[in-house]
């Protein structure tokens, strides 16, 4: 039997409940590139007749994390940003995302910040990465690249921050603004 949503849901739980903490959430991780092997599923949740847009797959009424696939018709450069208390995990199911991640230097204005780029690379088809609180990165993906996410709460209901490279100002993000 092919490992799909339903085990992934359960291994998400499992692992979750016993540690919440990073090491739990590496195993989700791993458990994610696992799902991201099933073509099945992929075809399912990002394939050409998936619906376009954010779709949340489950949401856990318990822990409160969400699985969410995110099929994206047009290309798209996110600035760089947080997750605020909570982190993601970014599961590539087709064509790639390109990744930075950021150092930012402490500003005594919490509405400033200098940011430098500390890492860069892509996430291709069956990879995915894991950004824990506060780490702040950015994204650039072609059309038609396609992700799954898995969040520790919905991000919606928590501050999160944007970033302006060029002008310094950190600012809050508006609900499902860089995904």
């Amino acid at each position: 039997m092919a490992y799909d949503l339903d085990h992934f849901i359960g291994d998400c739980r499992g692992i979750l409940s016993r540690d919440p903490g990073p090491n739990g959430r590496e195993q989700v991780r791993v458990c994610l590139e696992r799902l991201l092997g099933n073509a099945e599923f992929v075809r399912r949740a990002c394939g050409e007749e998936a619906p376009r847009g954010l779709k949340v797959l489950y949401e856990d009424a318990t822990l409160g994390f969400q699985i969410l696939a995110h099929v994206n018709e047009k290309p798209r450069t996110s600035p760089p940003h947080d997750h605020g208390a909570s982190w993601a995990i970014y599961g590539q199911t087709t064509e790639y995302t390109d990744m930075t991640e950021w150092r930012r230097t402490p500003e005594a204005d919490s509405g400033r910040a200098t940011l430098e780029p500390i890492r860069r690379y892509r996430l291709l088809p069956g990879q995915a990465g894991i950004y824990q609180e506060g780490a702040i990165h950015s994204i650039d993906y072609p059309a038609r690249a396609c992700f799954i996410r898995v969040t520790g709460t919905n991000l919606d209901r928590i501050p999160r921050q944007k970033f302006d490279v060029a002008t310094g100002a950190a600012t809050q993000m508006s609900a499902q603004q860089a995904t």
